[in-house]
């Protein structure tokens, strides 16, 4: 499996595996296919512009993208040291290969390499059990529980909030 960041030249695979996502798995996502299936390739891109603290990255098999996830850095001054994990997927076919846990590392390791980021925060679906196990493997706690969070054909889902925080800096 090769992991590396997704370019704008990314974005037709990109657009691809991010609509299979969401009518995949619509539960792991706050917004949804309806929303997002019609919006033009530039939008996609947008969300693979390299800037400090963010990027999206993609797992590859071959020359397939079947693994994607993204970092947002804060943009308001005061939680500037606060980034999140977002857009997380894997394709059915290429789950239980540790395809997750390799985006979630290099996710990790821009978010540890961008100065003045302190913590890692990420949403998850209270029902997503594998997920919320591999989080914790990786460090993250719980520290909310947001009830009826979304609701998907009509019924109300939980989500949890959970963050990694990173250990200061030795002077």
């Amino acid at each position: 499996m090769n992991i590396r960041r997704l370019s704008a030249s990314d974005a037709p695979a990109f657009r691809d595996l991010r609509l299979a996502a969401l009518l995949d798995t619509p539960e792991a996502f706050a917004t949804s296919h309806v929303e997002e299936r019609d919006l033009p390739l530039a939008a996609f891109e947008s969300r693979l512009v390299e800037a400090p603290g963010q990027a999206v990255f993609g797992a590859f098999d071959g020359h397939a993208l079947v693994g994607i996830t993204g970092l947002a850095r804060e943009v308001l001054l005061q939680a500037a040291h606060k980034a999140q994990v977002w857009g997380m997927y894997v394709a059915a076919g290429a789950r239980g290969h540790g395809v997750a846990r390799e985006l979630m590392q290099a996710a990790l390791a821009l978010a540890r390499a961008t100065p003045g980021i302190a913590k890692v925060t990420l949403s998850v679906d209270a029902a997503n059990v594998a997920a919320i196990a591999l989080y914790e493997s990786l460090g993250f706690v719980v520290f909310a529980r947001e009830a009826d969070a979304t609701r998907l054909h009509g019924e109300s889902r939980d989500e949890l909030q959970m963050h990694l925080r990173f250990a200061p800096a030795s002077s």
